[in-house]
């Protein structure tokens, strides 16, 4: 999960810079293109006015045989379908080189832009003209090609389009730089984490190149885990004195007891109690121990969990027979873990003990083991009276047990016990539902075992 929302947060942060570039160019280019337009058209009308006040003027001073002269030179002289000329008396054609005037265009100039340069079809090509109305009620009529124009335009869409492709490319790259640049400090912090998680508080990242945000939050964590497992070691040096300090005059105590004559039952009594107070110091130690050890691999090495289960089931089912249980395994076989033989088999002891401790006459009682996916799963499960919904997020704290067991032997250690050495080997407990009774489901990493 942690690595699929490092990828997905990787693929946000990407996605985010690249398409901030790619709409920042985009806009760049599309307001480039705008005013390469706009020029592009300001200068054609800029040359039609100019061309529309020089024959003005040339009529105002030289009259119309002047001005039809002027118009026939320009024709003869200037490329076919660039520039239109059209000089007219009312509806007589006098100079140019087109038969008459184009529909929809207005002889006074009143329809055109504000800028006086109208575009219009002629012959299927698309023109840009002026109109003036010359003394005398003389339409005249100057227009250019927009061919050019446009094809230069059309040039230019393509040379964004291009240049907005290759920004992509380049984007995403930057993007992807960016996003692992940072994310990858975000994920060494997280493969940090999970290493604590495991049980290696003694875990650390290199020291970093640069002291910038991220090394100051590098800095914090350490700081908080080495208070954490300053913390955790002293816990464990408590915790250890005192079992190994009661321990130790309990078992005097034992021995000059059994020095003790008379008041048999009154000493065998008090030999009974020693000895279950003695038990639950070397639980306290077997959990210890196991808490001390979560997430080293030294010592572990593979076990058959198929054969190891099918063992300690042999062992108990007679004894489930006895007390009237059914018991049934389902185990497939030469599945295989990496572990401690002694503490796997400890885990499924002190399960099986529970269940047969708890279950009544008739109950039944089931042990699976089986692989799903990636892991094995060892389960076992009993249709005895269950755990009581308010205890079910505490059962695995030490010394929690419901009120109407407080009858039966036990200090409710036992499944505290199984979840420390579960977390020695890396597994996942999970008390799933069952229609009645208990279950405990624990997931261990598979082992290939090189056939």
């Amino acid at each position: 999960m942690t690595g699929a929302r490092v990828r997905s947060a990787s693929l946000r942060v990407m996605l985010l810079v690249a398409s901030g570039i790619i709409l920042l160019s985009l806009a760049a280019m599309a307001v480039q293109y705008r005013v390469t337009a706009q020029s592009l058209d300001a200068r054609q009308a800029e040359l039609l006015r100019a061309d529309l006040d020089a024959f003005a003027a040339l009529y105002e001073q030289r009259r119309i045989v002047a001005l039809r002269q002027a118009i026939e030179f320009r024709v003869a002289t200037t490329p076919p379908d660039q520039v239109i000329y059209l000089l007219m008396d009312r509806d007589t054609k006098l100079a140019g080189n087109i038969a008459g005037w184009p529909a929809g265009l207005a002889r006074d100039g009143t329809d055109f832009t504000a800028d006086g340069a109208q575009p219009f079809d002629h012959a299927g090509q698309p023109y840009v003209g002026v109109a003036r109305e010359l003394p005398g009620g003389f339409p005249f009529l100057v227009a250019r090609s927009r061919a050019d124009t446009l094809a230069t335009l059309a040039d230019l869409r393509r040379l964004i389009g291009w240049v907005a492709l290759a920004l992509v490319g380049v984007a995403l790259v930057a993007g992807w730089l960016v996003s692992r640049a940072v994310l990858g400090r975000i994920g060494r912090l997280n493969a940090l984490a999970d290493r604590v998680a495991d049980g290696d508080l003694s875990a650390r990242l290199p020291a970093p190149r640069s002291h910038d945000e991220f090394a100051v939050l590098q800095e914090h964590v350490h700081a908080m885990l080495d208070r954490i497992e300053s913390l955790n070691r002293a816990t464990h040096r408590l915790s250890d004195a005192i079992a190994h300090e009661l321990r130790t005059p309990l078992n005097r105590i034992q021995q000059r007891l059994t020095a003790l004559d008379g008041q048999g039952p009154q000493v065998a009594q008090i030999h009974d109690d020693i000895r279950a107070t003695v038990r639950i110091f070397d639980a306290l130690l077997d959990i210890s121990a196991a808490e001390a050890a979560k997430g080293q691999r030294p010592g572990l090495v593979p076990v058959n969990l198929s054969e190891l289960v099918e063992q300690v089931f042999d062992l108990y089912e007679p004894l489930a027979d006895d007390s009237g249980l059914l018991c049934t395994a389902d185990i497939t076989p030469d599945l295989y873990v990496l572990g401690e033989r002694s503490l796997l088999a400890q885990v499924l002891t002190n399960l099986l003990d529970n269940a047969i401790k708890y279950c009544h006459h008739g109950d039944g009682i089931q042990v699976s083991v089986h692989a799903e996916g990636d892991r094995h799963i060892l389960r076992v499960s009993d249709t005895g009276p269950g755990i009581p919904d308010d205890l079910r997020h505490q059962m695995f704290d030490r010394f929690t047990r419901a009120e109407r067991d407080r009858g039966t032997a036990g200090h409710g250690l036992g499944l505290a016990l199984v979840q420390a050495i579960a977390a020695r080997h890396g597994a996942k407990l999970t008390l799933p539902d069952t229609p009645k009774g208990f279950a405990i489901q624990i997931s261990c990493p598979k082992l290939v075992i090189p056939g």
